[in-house]
């Protein structure tokens, strides 16, 4: 049996409302601790408890931190799904697997099975049967521990700091633990688990962090003081981080008061309403949400970027249309925030990948949102939102805010008005079709105007004429087409020879890298470009025309960001190739690397 040491994956398959959770967190950062590059990924029903939910970790020695797809180590808990979970397995793959589990379902001959009576050494510590369903998630800890030769002290220390402010309940999981480790040394043989973890220092200076927690510290960093919100999975944790970190740094800490508003609206359209309507005050807005939140957002969004009002929309994808899979990840949406509203509506997108650039894109959305005057969207998704990631430290921000050209004081006006002789709210005076707009109580008789979402002219004044109307919404393309000047460019990496090139974005960005890496072990070099913002930047023209072949990765159906290029370079759409992978789970490199292997030599020598 061939030692398997830091690359593999485990699945702990249980059932929703099983209490899991706490369990399956602390083997992933105990490994995390080890110095080894875990991916955690939590797959869960959207539906009421006792459906089955499965835990992956893959453990890479290699840094990989996209879904494997594969199994090589389960902890099959759930009778509904044993059958299927089991056959999911690699050859040679462990199964523990609890005795109370019809023996007809565990019959491989190519696996090693270890039965465990989890239930049974739970119940030693706790009579109560809903806490002893709780505590048997710890024993399969104490049973991975021992059998995959995790570093003790640092499973018990990450139980210590899971429920440091109960005491009596570190004690009584560590207990637990152990009763796990002790039962695994005395029952089974370890040479017959060929898997193991051993101690690495790749994660020292890295944390876990959940990208939804990332972005509410950037909505903190990024002086954010205002949030309207409809709870809607899985943008929820934004929000609700977001008021927990209000409460620490948000009060004033000589009077007590709150220096933030947070509002539970009754819809998403009315949170956006909300937002603008703080942002039209001079307040750093924001609002968090899902598709079919952004769906009944459309009539504001297109009154904040036709009225020109700053502020800031969070989009973490899910998989649609309509309720479509509330609980599964897709990157769809990308066509609906980009032109959301009627008539001719363009909106600047913001596409972070990891944990880092969440919270880095958005602070800067924030800026944006004032220089440019219009909602910004910041496309997240469930798999990076809602799951643990690999992260580098997050840094402390060092430049000041950007609030754009705004007119907040009477001595502001008065300088403006020496340069310009007179003020026109949509007025585009220095020629980059961003126009200078006051704030509410900006004591000059120039600064008040006429806030309207119909007809207006350049002085805010109500219009139906046509030549006023073509001049502001050619002003606003301008503008939003200006923005790529200020918004994050295209990250290029790879083999800069090479004649293919591979683009995408947002979390495909962990299964592009090891397909990359994969395909270069097989003699196939590429260029990949990944994508951080829309409008496009020239840099992805220029890069789409200067390869013989471009594979566009993305998580949807239609492959939509791939038609926003064909748009945007007509001439080189032949050269575009989707790799579309849109079922919800998190993307693997195995579709990519399929796709380019299949194709890449006849297309090169076409």
């Amino acid at each position: 049996m061939t030692a398997v040491v830091n690359e593999f994956s485990i699945n702990v398959a249980t059932v929703n409302g099983s209490g899991s959770a706490s369990s399956n967190t602390i083997l992933a950062k105990s490994i995390f601790r080890m110095g080894v590059m875990v991916s955690p990924k939590n797959l869960f029903p959207s539906n009421i408890a006792g459906l089955p939910t499965w835990f992956l970790v893959r453990v890479s020695e290699k840094g990989y931190l996209a879904r494997s797809g594969s199994v090589e180590v389960l902890v099959a808990l759930n009778p509904a799904t044993a059958d299927e979970d089991i056959a999911s397995l690699e050859e040679g793959a462990v199964l523990f697997v609890d005795e109370a589990m019809p023996q007809s379902k565990t019959e491989r001959e190519d696996i090693t099975t270890f039965v465990v009576p989890f239930a049974k050494i739970a119940k030693e510590f706790a009579p109560d049967v809903r806490l002893r369903k709780l505590l048997a998630n710890m024993v399969y800890v104490g049973v991975l521990t021992e059998m995959l030769s995790l570093d003790r002290d640092a499973v018990m220390k990450v139980i210590e700091d899971q429920f440091s402010s109960k005491p009596k309940v570190v004690k009584l999981n560590q207990d637990v633990v152990q009763a796990g480790i002790d039962y695994a040394k005395e029952n089974f043989d370890p040479t017959q688990c060929p898997y193991s973890v051993e101690s690495r220092d790749a994660t020292q200076g890295k944390m876990l962090i959940e990208g939804n927690q990332a972005a509410a510290l950037g909505c903190l960093m990024g002086g954010c003081t205002f949030a309207a919100w409809y709870p809607i999975t899985p943008s929820s944790s934004v929000c609700e981080s977001f008021i927990d970190l209000c409460k620490t740094y948000r009060v004033d800490e000589e009077t007590g008061e709150n220096l933030y508003a947070i509002v539970q609206a009754e819809d998403e359209l009315a949170s956006l309403g909300q937002v603008l309507g703080a942002g039209w005050a001079g307040a750093r807005a924001m609002t968090a949400t899902s598709g079919p939140g952004i769906s009944l957002m459309g009539e504001f969004a297109g009154f904040g970027y036709y009225a020109e009002i700053p502020g800031v929309v969070f989009d973490i994808q899910r998989t649609g249309p309509s309720t479509g899979l509330p609980t599964r990840t897709q990157q769809g949406d990308i066509s609906l925030c980009r032109h959301l509203s009627h008539g001719d509506t363009e909106h600047i997108l913001l596409i972070p990948a990891g944990p880092e650039e969440i919270y880095e894109f958005s602070q800067q959305a924030f800026d944006l949102a004032e220089q440019f005057q219009t909602p910004i969207f910041v496309l997240s998704d469930l798999d990076q939102g809602m799951n643990l990631l690999v992260s580098d430290r997050l840094a402390f921000p060092e430049k000041g805010f950007d609030r754009g050209k705004v007119i907040g004081s009477k001595e502001s006006m008065e300088a403006f008005l020496e340069k310009y002789e007179s003020f026109g709210r949509y007025r585009d005076v220095d020629g980059d079709g961003v126009p200078y707009r006051t704030l509410p109580g900006t004591r000059h008789p120039a600064a008040p105007y006429f806030t309207r979402g119909s007809g207006h002219d350049e002085d805010a004044n109500y219009t139906e004429r046509d030549d006023d109307y073509v001049r502001m919404v050619d002003r606003l393309k301008k503008k939003i087409d200006g923005a790529v000047n200020s918004t994050p460019a295209p990250r290029l990496v790879g083999d800069p020879a090479s004649d293919i090139g591979i683009i995408h974005y947002g979390s495909t960005r962990y299964a592009v890298t090891e397909a990359r890496h994969r395909l270069e072990q097989e003699g196939i070099t590429m260029q990949s470009m990944r994508i951080r913002s829309v409008p496009l930047h020239d840099e992805v023209i220029e890069f789409v025309r200067r390869c013989k072949v471009i594979y566009l990765v993305e998580q949807n159906r239609d492959g939509q960001m791939a038609d926003l290029l064909r748009v945007k370079a007509p001439e080189s759409a032949d050269k575009v190739k989707k790799v579309l992978y849109y079922g919800g789970l998190p993307m693997t490199a195995q579709p990519i690397v399929d796709a380019v292997k299949s194709s890449v030599k006849e297309l090169l020598h076409a």
